[in-house]
């Protein structure tokens, strides 16, 4: 899955051989653990991967810039860092590849991360519509 979601070779980077599972009541996986710290979530409607910063921190290492990747502004970088949500007026680079609800990579202009989330619009929309949320942030790397 996660050479689907975010490029093939990934899933080898971000799952070594000794990770571990939490599953859920009906046995599937719910949670990916390495040394007992969670990587990744399975969300349960669709089996997309959900990224702790350990696990967004792993794929951003691997995966070179513009890949995956929203870059804010530095005036956004402190509230997105700890975890606020990504306006779209502050979004100065983006993947063009993505698509609106994909797990996306939150970083500021040097390519440093500062959280994980999910993209609320489109590439195309961000930058046409000044308002509004375009990240929704999972965790901030001051949440850790």
């Amino acid at each position: 899955m996660a050479d689907y979601q975010f490029c093939k070779g990934c899933g080898e980077k971000l799952f070594p051989e000794d990770v571990s599972f939490l599953l859920s009541r009906t046995g599937r996986i719910r949670q990916i653990l390495y040394n007992n710290e969670r990587i990744a979530t399975v969300r349960a409607s669709d089996g997309v991967l959900t990224l702790s910063i350990k696990g967004a921190d792993t794929v951003h290492k691997y995966l070179s810039k513009p890949n995956q990747r929203v870059t804010m502004c530095e005036e956004a970088v402190p509230f997105v860092s700890a975890g606020k949500t990504a306006f779209s007026k502050h979004v100065i680079d983006i993947d063009p590849e993505l698509r609106a609800g994909e797990e996306v990579l939150v970083v500021d202009e040097s390519d440093n991360l500062l959280a994980t989330g999910q993209l609320i619009l489109s590439p195309e929309e961000i930058h046409s519509i000044e308002r509004g949320s375009a990240v929704d942030i999972r965790t901030g790397v001051q949440q850790q």
